[in-house]
Order: C-alpha cells, then sequence, then structure tokens
C-alpha cells in the first residue's frame, strides 16, 4: 500500500433514504446493536445487573462473532503496550482479570501460557521500557482487593540466553526478552456460547439473530407516547419491511460498521471515516518451532511489521490444541473508490468480506519477519489460514477505544453509547468493557 492514499469509508446508515421514519410499535428497555464479544459481554452484563429490565441483542449475522471476534489470535493479553491511563490498557488488566475469573466459574477452556517479547540488541530499550512501566501501572478501577506491592502487570526482564533456555528455537540475536506470565489463550468460541447462554437464561434479556439494523433516528414525541430514546428499525433476513423499536437505551457496539449509525445522525462534514486492518495468519509445521510452548512476540518495530501502536508484529501464537500460527500481519485495504464512501449499499459497506479469503501474497514477508526471532523456520512450511479485519479510527499513532455518549434530545433524553475502534486488546478487555459501560455509563447517567 506503500505510496497509495489510505481511504476511509465515511458511509451512513440509510443514506439513500430507502427505510423512511416510523413510529415503534414497541419499547425496549436496553437495545444492543452487535453480537461480537463486545455486545455479548454488554447484553449479558445488563441483564444480569437490571433483570427486570428487557435487554436485546440483534446481530445481522445467523450466529455470533461472525466478524472481528472470531478472526483474532484468541490471545488473553497482559496489558503491556499502550498508554498507562488508557482505557486499553486499564480496560485490559481489569478484562484479564474477569476474563480468567469466568473461564474457571463456567469451565471454558483456557491457559496460561505466558508470553515472551523478545528484543536484539538495538530493541533492547523497548523491552526496558515496557518493563519499566509494568512496575508502574496501577490496579484498575472495579479491581478487587489486593497485597501492598503486588503489581497489576507482573513482568520479568530476562537475558538473551535465559530466553533461550525457556524456547531454545529463539535466534542467537536475541539479546533480551520481557516474560509476562499472565498472558493466555482461551476458546473464545465457549466463552462467546457463555454469555448468549446467560442472556437467553436470563428474566429479560433475549438474542435475536440474522437481524440488521437499517435506520435510527431520535424519537420523535407523539400522542401514544412521550418517552425519551431512539427508533431502531430493523429488517430480519429477506424481509422488505422490518419492526421499529424505541429503545430507551441504545449501545452501539457494531465494530467495523460502528461509525454508520453515527454518521447516520451527525452533518456530512463531521461523519467518522473507519479504516480496516487486514491482518493474515499462517499457520506453520516445520523446522525451528519444535520445542515451543509459550506465546513469542517480537518487538512492533521488528522486520516488515514498522507500525508501532498498529500491529504488534507477526508474533507466534498456539491454540490450545497446540496447533502454531503467525501473525497477523497489517495491510491497509480502502473502499473500493471514492464515488462509494457516501453509499450505504451493504455490498460496498461491506467491501471488506471480499478480502477474507487467506492467500499465499503475505506468505514471503511473514516469513522473513519471524525468521529475525525464530532463524530455523523454513518458507516451505508457511501456508495461508486465516484472514481478520480490524476496525481502525487512524492509520497513523495511538488510537484508543473510544466509548461515545449521544443523547436523542441534544443535551439528555434516551442514551446512546457507541463503542468504537475497539480491536486488540478487545477480547480480553470485553467484560470490562462491559462493566464500564454498564456500571461507569449507563449506570450514572
Amino acid at each position: 500500500m506503500a505510496g497509495m492514499k489510505i481511504r476511509g469509508l465515511t458511509a451512513a446508515l440509510n443514506s439513500t433514504g430507502k427505510f423512511k421514519y416510523r413510529d415503534p410499535d414497541a419499547a425496549v428497555d436496553f437495545l444492543v446493536v452487535g453480537g461480537g464479544v463486545v455486545g455479548l459481554a454488554v447484553a449479558q452484563r445488563l441483564s444480569e445487573r437490571f433483570p427486570t429490565k428487557s435487554t436485546y441483542l440483534v446481530e445481522r449475522h445467523p450466529r455470533a462473532g461472525e466478524e472481528t471476534s472470531s478472526r483474532n489470535s484468541e490471545v488473553v493479553h497482559a496489558g503491556l503496550y499502550y498508554p498507562p491511563e488508557s482505557l486499553k490498557t486499564q480496560l485490559c488488566l481489569r478484562g484479564r482479570h474477569l476474563m480468567y475469573e469466568r473461564c474457571d466459574k463456567y469451565n471454558i477452556p483456557y491457559r496460561k501460557t505466558g508470553k515472551l517479547v523478545v528484543a536484539q540488541e538495538h530493541q533492547r530499550p523497548y523491552v526496558e521500557s515496557l518493563f519499566q512501566k509494568s512496575l508502574q501501572l496501577k490496579w484498575p478501577r472495579h479491581s478487587p482487593s489486593h497485597t501492598p506491592g503486588e503489581y497489576a502487570l507482573p513482568t520479568s526482564l530476562i537475558s538473551g540466553s535465559e530466553a533461550r533456555e525457556l524456547e531454545p528455537d529463539l535466534s542467537e540475536n536475541i539479546a533480551a526478552a520481557l516474560w509476562s506470565p499472565e498472558t493466555g489463550i482461551v476458546d473464545s468460541h465457549s466463552f462467546m456460547e457463555s454469555l448468549e447462554k446467560d442472556i437467553s437464561d436470563s428474566e429479560g434479556g433475549e438474542l435475536v439473530y440474522s437481524t440488521r439494523v437499517v435506520r435510527v433516528d431520535p424519537h420523535k414525541h407523539s400522542a401514544s407516547t412521550s418517552e425519551d430514546g431512539w427508533v431502531v428499525q430493523t429488517v430480519t433476513e429477506d424481509a422488505q419491511e422490518g419492526d421499529a423499536l424505541l429503545a430507551r437505551t441504545l449501545i452501539n457496539a457494531s465494530g467495523l460498521s460502528s461509525n454508520l449509525i453515527l454518521n447516520a445522525l451527525l452533518p456530512e462534514e463531521s461523519r467518522i471515516p473507519m479504516f480496516f486492518g487486514r491482518g493474515s495468519y499462517a499457520a506453520y509445521s516445520g523446522p525451528g518451532v519444535s520445542r515451543i510452548n509459550r506465546l513469542i512476540y517480537p518487538c512492533p518495530e521488528t522486520g516488515n511489521s514498522r507500525h508501532a501502536f498498529q500491529s504488534l508484529g507477526t508474533h507466534l501464537t498456539l491454540d490450545l490444541q497446540g496447533k502454531l500460527r503467525f501473525g497477523p500481519d497489517l495491510e491497509w485495504i480502502s473502499p473500493p473508490s471514492n464515488a462509494l464512501e457516501h453509499d450505504s449499499n451493504e455490498e460496498n459497506v461491506d467491501f471488506w468480506k471480499k478480502r477474507l479469503i487467506p492467500d499465499d501474497s503475505r506468505l514471503k514477508e511473514m516469513h522473513q519477519a519471524v525468521a529475525e526471532y525464530l532463524p530455523g523456520v523454513e518458507f516451505a512450511g508457511f501456508r495461508p489460514d486465516y484472514v481478520g479485519i480490524r476496525p481502525k479510527l487512524v492509520v497513523a499513532g495511538f488510537q484508543d477505544f473510544v466509548i461515545r455518549t449521544d443523547y436523542s434530545n441534544g443535551s439528555d433524553g434516551g442514551l446512546m453509547v457507541s463503542l468504537m475502534g475497539i480491536e486488540s486488546p478487545g477480547l480480553t478487555s470485553s467484560l470490562a468493557i462491559a462493566e464500564h459501560v454498564v456500571e461507569d455509563v449507563i449506570g450514572r447517567a
């Protein structure tokens, strides 16, 4: 993509005006749009926290987690990389604790593999700074009681030779490493299924699949109701007409599409672009990795992955069956043309779906990046595995999670919470995002 302008998609929901305003047929207390891991976590928390209120989750796909949530590394991150006071750090630290707690309670498969962030000599300052930062991190809000001197993020800085004692396949050029024992892997599908079950089993929770949101409006007071909120029109599967619900509180957790609802409500000059980061994963079988049993991450600027906050480099992960894979890398993809930026035609908005087919175009670069820390790997052992798309709000520099609030009547009325740019560490942070939204945003609104 070098030299090419990376375009964002500034489309808006219902920009063609196909769906006209309708008065609502029914009302719901909480409506969550998007059945990825974050939407599920928020709906689960709402149905638990407010058992006598109604919580509906609508998802356009037939199953939960069909987009970003099912196309990631399934890593439970420790919370190392981002600015200390950022939501990414705070919600990752808290989310990791909540994730392991839930996995233990519901017998969700996971394993604390630990992770090594490995550095060549010129990268030593990077891992040293990560280590110093980890020592100073404060315990996040809502944390359980802990003993004085207990670190929110335990790590240790080790030498290259100590790293090779743990993982003998590492390059002799590795001069230092940061060891993160709290990093792990989780069965994300079992995790999502446990959230679905909680919602379905709750008194007021309901999951509605194969149903897409086609229009959102602030509620216009009428003779039938003066309630504040948002009128959300939905269409199930291929029906031409759908339902209109009054959502007293709306949670927009629609991931790659999360800007579409807001853009329909904002002036055109204020629309929010969404950028799309394609990440390819490669499976590997071959020499050079025979003894590995931990996650291994290069420093973010290693080799061909010079993206810093945008990507953590082409790292090695394991799944719970012991299968090894490398990735993701980062490749920016743009909508087909400028003419499509304001077109809400579903095929154009979902242009990224055509880029989900894995191919071998990235394998050579991935092999070169991996060989810098695992020199025994051979190109012939790499094969395309799967592809994921990250919802990006910027193309350079650090971008925190965005948790935005809007009201149906300007400064008050029905609350809408929009969750945007929820990429890595979104899976790890999901339960903490839900806790923050329900307790600190909705609970205080």
